[in-house]
């Protein structure tokens, strides 16, 4: 099986279903932060080893505590995507904190910042050419 075949990205999003119900509704761990998302999964085409992003909404210590957690309960998420999903192999789960989201919001606060400049600026060009 390819990496990019339909079967594996049927697989990748069926994974990926699985593990946001496992982390959202049966795992009572408190150092899981309650927005915890999962973005994307890959399973490997041998169906051995799968890696998770996990994008956590918190500070640094939300996250790394989310990711502690996540690891503690590798075992539990593991056996619980083995008996919902049917796969020859379960795959080895690791997880990945996953930024993207984090860096896309600074990077529109950033854009706001410049474009909010640079009306700033036209407006004071268009007050000094009146007077």
């Amino acid at each position: 099986m390819r990496k990019n075949s339909i079967k594996n990205t049927r697989i990748n999003g069926e994974v990926m279903k699985e593990l946001s119900m496992i982390i959202h509704n049966e795992i009572k761990d408190p150092r899981i932060h309650p927005m915890t998302s999962v973005t994307s999964v890959e399973v490997a085409p041998d169906l051995k080893t799968c890696k998770a992003y996990i994008s956590v909404l918190g500070d640094e210590d939300a996250q790394k505590n989310t990711l502690a957690g996540l690891k503690s309960a590798e075992g539990y998420i593991r056996r619980e995507l083995a008996r919902t999903v049917n796969l020859r192999n379960t795959p080895e789960i690791r997880f990945v904190l996953d930024q993207s989201i984090a860096y896309g919001i600074n990077m529109s606060k950033l854009i706001d910042d410049v474009v909010k400049d640079m009306d700033d600026r036209e407006g004071d060009a268009a007050d000094d050419s009146i007077n």
